[in-house]
């Protein structure tokens, strides 16, 4: 099994901290985490996909071990994700590469891919939202209330998604066996949340995701237009983006697989081995990588 190591790089300014396995020489997969998680989410991951494949997983800025530091004035936005992901592949010198977005991954993915449609030779989607219906709606409904207000005390209302019992949710929620996920995952999430200012962070982050909504068209064009293979992988009991969302992509996408996992919104989690042999078996039939 190839080693996975760590490693932090100057990018856009920041200090950007990944994680990353495989020949450097071998097609690139770059994977894209969520909220609130970071790179560690692909802890089991990377190192399965990494026997064939070089694999990056960067933590974005406010999440994991990336640094920010505070004269540089980040403004926590998708926009400046993507911004600083495409510079931190710039940095290492990444030209093409297949993506696995997930959660807040995918508008930052789907944004780059946007930018860069030539660099994006495939797209993998765990729960990776790009069209309305993927949104579940009691989740989401006091989120676009403060989408729609504004306010402070509709964003406060929002700061129990920023504690442990929400975060340990988000990882147990719909999972076929709970028991199996291992507790240090959102143990972890929530002690990086807890740092001074990080939840501050979560909802300026959590307010601009209505930024992404109106992009939905371009990106769906995106699709239509650039061809790019998209394997959809869903847990398919996911209360936070749901499984209309996975079958969404049937309307834009030419070279497409949908498959759903007995899961919830981690999916990940436990179904590491499957995922791996799902997203190669994509790879090669669609010749992602081909010369």
């Amino acid at each position: 099994m190839a080693i996975t190591k760590t490693t932090t790089v100057s990018a856009d300014g920041l200090e950007v901290f990944y994680r990353h396995a495989g020949s450097p020489s071998a097609p690139t997969i770059l994977l894209l985490h969520g909220f609130p998680s970071s790179s560690h989410q692909f802890r089991n991951l990377i190192p399965l996909l990494a026997t064939k494949y070089h694999v990056i997983a960067p933590d974005l800025p406010g999440y994991g071990f990336t640094v920010v530091p505070a004269e540089r004035g980040y403004k926590y936005t998708f926009a400046n994700f993507a911004t600083t992901i495409g510079a931190f592949l710039d940095t290492l010198g990444i030209k093409k590469f297949a993506v696995y977005i997930f959660d807040y991954g995918a508008p930052t993915g789907l944004r780059l891919a946007v930018q860069r449609p030539e660099a994006v030779a495939a797209i993998i989607s765990q729960n990776g939202n790009a069209y309305a219906e993927g949104f579940g709606k009691p989740f989401w409904a006091p989120a676009e209330k403060y989408w729609a207000s504004g306010s402070p005390e509709d964003g406060k209302a929002l700061g129990q998604l920023f504690e442990l019992p929400a975060t340990k949710w988000q990882y147990t929620n719909g999972a076929k066996d709970p028991g199996a996920i291992a507790p240090e995952a959102w143990t972890l999430d929530q002690a990086l949340m807890d740092r001074e200012g990080n939840k501050d962070i979560q909802l300026a982050v959590f307010y601009d995701y209505r930024t992404n909504v109106p992009l939905y068209p371009a990106i769906q064009e995106y699709f239509r237009t650039s061809g790019v293979p998209v394997l959809a992988a869903w847990g398919k009991n996911d209360e936070i983006f749901v499984a209309p969302g996975a079958e969404a992509f049937k309307r834009d996408v030419k070279k497409l697989e949908v498959k759903y996992l007995d899961a919830g919104h981690f999916a990940i989690e436990t179904n590491e081995e499957v995922l791996a042999g799902w997203i190669e078996e994509f790879l090669v039939k669609f010749d992602v990588f081909k010369k």
